[in-house]
């Protein structure tokens, strides 16, 4: 039988929301394991003058719990 975890990151990029997404993905699994997949909860910018300054997404990474 396997536990999992459901943790909530939140990720960034001056690019994209697709860019935000690969960036907190990269990040987690540089030091989560088990990875079996994300939920995107929210997105939203960040504005400055006008001007999107910012992607944001707020994700919850499941991974499996090892022992």
């Amino acid at each position: 039988m396997a536990v999992a975890r459901v943790t909530e990151l939140v990720a960034s990029s001056s690019k994209s929301f697709d860019d935000a997404v690969k960036a907190g993905i990269d990040r987690a699994a540089s030091t989560l394991r088990g990875i079996t997949g994300i939920e995107i909860v929210r997105q939203n910018v960040k504005i400055e003058k006008n001007k999107i300054k910012e992607y944001r997404v707020h994700m919850n990474v499941t991974f499996v719990l090892e022992g």
